[in-house]
């Protein structure tokens, strides 16, 4: 059977389009087409539903790609491992990180990766929304939290840090919180995450020194972390967020620190990339490079 031929099937398959197939592998709709007939005529059995709108499997397709799926990714998987054996980092790198950190923190860092490796490429991708390493096809990505996925292997970057803070303006005409009872008055913008169907908690040390969730009564949400930085410049309200977001607004002054004695939250990080990639060029110099500047 034509492994090939297979392949190509697969991506047909996932695609639901021979042109889209097509684009995707950089061949013809035309020899995708004949080679899937050909594979057809030597199994003997009809493999794709064809119209003028689009195609789907048989009930012998889906038995055939249910089966060779994993042995097409195998395949990719040691190609893409036997080219990362070469010295120098080259080809593209795909990777993934939470929004926020990855435009503030990662992006002068992975400029700095290409000018070392200037045969390296990077397809990035600053999102908040948790992906699929593994089917999505990324090869490495920087996360927020344990690591849940025993397909994965993480190193551990600095942890993450929170503060509390608004603008003077802000605190002008609403006043300094002194303690959390305090804070429950004013305006505070959070997050809704949607992963896990609910607002994210706030936390802070107790008078015991142990960190809490705390349920802050929040007057405005948004659906990601980004804007939560803007809204407090604007003076709209209290923001709890990551220190490396408001390091330079707080020395300049356009932001104050809240509830100092208060603060304690904190989130490991870690570069997580799958088990099949440990020995690629392109993650040993991206882990090199984040564990030599992690600065946050």
């Amino acid at each position: 059977m034509d492994l090939n031929a297979v392949h190509m099937l697969v991506k047909v398959a996932e695609c639901k389009s021979f042109t889209l197939a097509a684009q995707q592998l950089g061949t013809s709709q035309s020899r995708i087409s004949r080679s899937v007939a050909q594979l057809e005529s030597t199994l003997g059995v009809r493999l794709l539903n064809r119209n003028t709108r689009n195609v789907s499997l048989t009930p012998d397709g889906c038995e055939l790609v249910d089966r060779c799926t994993p042995l097409i990714a195998g395949l990719e998987d040691a190609r893409k491992l036997l080219l990362d054996r070469r010295c120098e980092p080259s080809g593209m790198l795909r990777m993934t990180a939470p929004s926020l950190f990855g435009r503030v923190m990662l992006t002068p860092l992975l400029g700095q990766l290409m000018r070392q490796h200037p045969q390296l490429q990077i397809d990035a991708s600053f999102t908040d929304r948790l992906v699929d390493m593994v089917d999505e096809g990324f090869d490495a990505a920087v996360r927020i939290g344990p690591l849940e996925d025993s397909r994965m292997i993480a190193r551990s970057l600095p942890p993450l840090r929170w503060v509390t803070v608004a603008s003077p303006a802000y605190l002008a005409e609403h006043g300094t919180p002194s303690g959390l009872a305090e804070l429950a008055q004013h305006t505070c913008i959070g997050v809704y995450n949607h992963h896990l169907g609910r607002r994210v908690h706030w936390q802070f040390l107790n008078e015991q020194g142990q960190p809490e969730d705390w349920p802050v009564p929040q007057s405005i949400h948004f659906d990601s972390g980004d804007p939560l930085l803007e809204s407090a410049l604007h003076g709209l309200g209290v923001v709890q967020i990551m220190e490396f977001a408001v390091h330079e607004h707080l020395r300049a002054g356009r932001l104050v620190r809240l509830l100092p004695r208060h603060e304690g939250r904190s989130r490991e990080l870690a570069l997580v990339y799958p088990r099949s990639r440990q020995a690629s060029p392109k993650i040993k110099a991206l882990a090199k490079l984040l564990l030599e500047q992690a600065n946050w």
